[in-house]
């Protein structure tokens, strides 16, 4: 007797629907992709008890004949593809013809189905996988499928789903995603019965103000590139905006969502230093190719693509996405945003708040500089040949030497210095040449906030930099070019310092020996474990000599154990820390004008090393929202 036997379909469903179906997300992603390649303009949701005792896909799609709806219930059928060879044409969100079966044997399964030429709806019933019940009703054209009490028949699957507040976050999260990627359909979502959201316009916008906070949109950078063989659009975050999870990263390929590690580290990889550790941006991404050049059959969730060629697809991708990452202003101005509420009043639930609460930071949205110190041009405003020649003469320091009135300061309260008083800011004062009041244009000036913050008027509001990392960012720089340019940037010391280091920090003084004589130390050997600093970098402050070069040592060993970096950009980051201007160091106006062109002159002045922001700004209309002015 034959040890082997075919599994009944039944059996087979099962065990296929462990792949396909493997939680309630999985099933409200499939019948969503179901819908849309439907062709539907119209699509409704509906859960209960998230998702475990009802999910429920209403669309105004084509619909399907008897014949087709008892096929789509059918293991391997489908009207997606013929032949092999259509998987290198395909456009659309299914092909495998797994879905609805796999769901129906773990469910209670209803499908309503009406084409536009038919009088009467066909209506399936299934338990397990077995049809129970069919008749023709009354319906609205298009497809409603019901799945009632999911993996009702496999009790260890529903044993391990889950809290509700879990479960309905995978489910938002799948209907966000693809609600997301087609602005051009209508959606509606209910969850036990309490209607969600409703989007009537293709605003892409309004959507992700609801998910994601009101004014969201506001601080996004738009994506746009094409080329013969990809093309990207849609959305990346400022930093200000960055968060510790990535499940706001959402790529697509041919408007199919998509997993895929390599885009996720270029994206990452752009941003670079502008981002903390264990941060990662928000990406609303789109990219366009030959379906030939991709393989979407990896698995059954169809998550998982193949390029044919990933490194040609990352080599358009990073820099597209770096390009834009460099060309904004990356300041972020204080938010102070309302309390969320659902649409119509009401708390929000657990589930809920992991979406609705999302606290974002408010950004400007502009690409500005210094110039808005003085009234200036904002760069928006000029054509791309102007724009790049404005940028140009700011880095070679040409914005704050400017000191002549500008009659765009307006009539603003203008900072006063004393040395009797901290500065503080007064009302304009007037003149009376005439009998007629006229306000007296003066400079903007610049002061120190607790010996830790830079205050500047900027022609919308004030300007709020961190002195520490600005200095941070400064020094960083500096050090890279001069070590990678091999600059001299020595100075000897008239009475050299002797340093002994313990055995550690000995063996990475040898590592990073060259690197340090390119920076600036001038350093040899005096006995075992001791160093004698005969010259230093200029930037370097007398009487520290000894402390830093410990300190930096101390620093580089610390970031190669928890960070990946490249030998100088280590120590550069390690000497930028240690020798800038520290909290609580009192600063003189030349310093601070001087710490602030300076800044202005580096190639990424709106975060330090190691991702932290440099600048706030805190603009007019923000302070107009608070004193009730607006």
């Amino acid at each position: 007797m034959s040890k082997i036997s075919r599994l009944p379909d039944t059996v087979a469903n099962k065990i296929s629907a462990g792949e396909v179906v493997q939680r309630p997300a999985s099933v409200v992603k499939e019948l969503l992709e179901n819908a849309i390649d439907a062709g539907a303009s119209r699509i409704t949701i509906m859960i209960k008890d998230a998702g475990k005792e009802l999910i429920r896909i209403i669309d105004n799609g084509s619909g399907m004949s008897r014949q087709d709806a008892l096929l789509s219930v059918e293991r391997f059928a489908t009207s997606k593809i013929s032949g092999v060879e259509d998987l290198d044409t395909l456009m659309s969100l299914g092909f495998r013809g797994e879905a609805l079966a796999s769901i129906s044997s773990v469910s209670h399964f209803e499908l309503k189905t009406r084409q536009e030429d038919a009088l009467l709806a066909c209506k399936f019933r299934y338990e397990g996988g077995v049809l129970v019940e069919e008749s023709e009703i009354a319906a609205e054209e298009g497809t409603s499928i019901s799945v009632r009490n999911l993996f009702y028949n496999v009790p260890a699957r529903r044993k391990f789903l889950k809290s509700n507040a879990t479960e309905f976050r995978h489910i938002f999260e799948a209907v966000r995603a693809h609600s997301l990627a087609y602005a051009d359909i209508e959606w509606r979502m209910f969850s036990d019965d309490e209607e969600l959201f409703h989007f009537r316009s293709p605003d892409i916008y309004e959507r992700l103000d609801y998910y994601y906070g009101s004014g969201f949109s506001e601080g996004l950078i738009p994506i746009t590139e094409e080329n013969d063989y990809l093309s990207i659009h849609g959305f990346i975050g400022k930093p200000g905006m960055m968060k510790r999870q990535k499940f706001d990263q959402l790529f697509y390929v041919n408007r199919r969502i998509i997993q895929n590690r390599m885009l996720s580290q270029a994206l990452q990889q752009a941003y670079g230093e502008l981002l903390e550790e264990r941060q990662a941006p928000f990406a609303l991404l789109f990219l366009g190719i030959e379906p030939s050049r991709i393989d979407v059959n990896v698995h059954p969730a169809k998550l998982e693509v193949k390029f044919e060629d990933e490194r040609n697809v990352r080599n358009m991708f990073y820099p597209v996405i770096k390009r834009s990452v460099q060309l904004h202003d990356f300041s972020p101005d204080a938010s102070f945003a309302p309390p969320t509420v659902r649409q119509g009043g009401g708390a929000l639930n657990d589930a809920e708040t992991l979406y609705r609460k999302l606290q974002y930071n408010e950004l400007s949205g502009r690409t500005g500089t210094t110039e808005d110190l003085y009234g200036g041009f904002r760069e928006n405003s000029l054509p791309s040949s102007s724009r790049q020649g404005a940028t140009a003469q700011s880095r070679q320091g040409e914005m704050f030497p400017v000191r002549e009135p500008y009659e765009g300061w307006g009539n603003g309260p203008v900072a006063v210095q004393s040395e009797d008083f901290p500065p503080t800011m007064l009302q304009s004062r007037f003149h009376d040449d005439e009998g007629a009041a006229e306000p007296e244009i003066a400079e903007p000036k610049i002061w120190q906030l607790h010996n830790k913050y830079i205050i500047c008027q900027i022609k919308n509001g004030m300007m709020i930099i961190d002195q520490h990392v600005a200095h941070e960012r400064v020094l960083y720089e500096r050090a890279l070019d001069v070590m990678n340019q091999n600059v001299p940037n020595s100075q000897q010391l008239l009475f050299p310092q002797k340093v002994e280091l313990r055995q550690w920090e000995y063996e990475v003084f040898e590592d990073i020996r060259d690197d340090l004589y390119r920076l600036g130390f001038n350093l040899r050997d005096f006995g075992s474990r001791t160093v004698m600093i005969e010259g230093i970098p200029q930037d370097v402050r007398s009487g520290t000599e000894v402390t830093i070069l410990q300190d930096m040592i101390a620093g580089y060993q610390e970031n190669a154990s928890k960070l990946k970096l490249e030998k100088r950009d280590n120590l550069a980051k390690s000497y930028s820390c240690r020798n800038a201007i520290m909290a609580g160091q009192k600063l003189g106006l030349e310093e601070m004008r001087s710490l602030i062109d300076n800044l202005f002159a580096t190639r990424v002045p709106y975060s330090c090393p190691h991702g932290r922001p440099v600048i706030v700004k805190l603009m007019l209309d923000q302070l107009d929202r608070m004193f009730g002015r607006t």
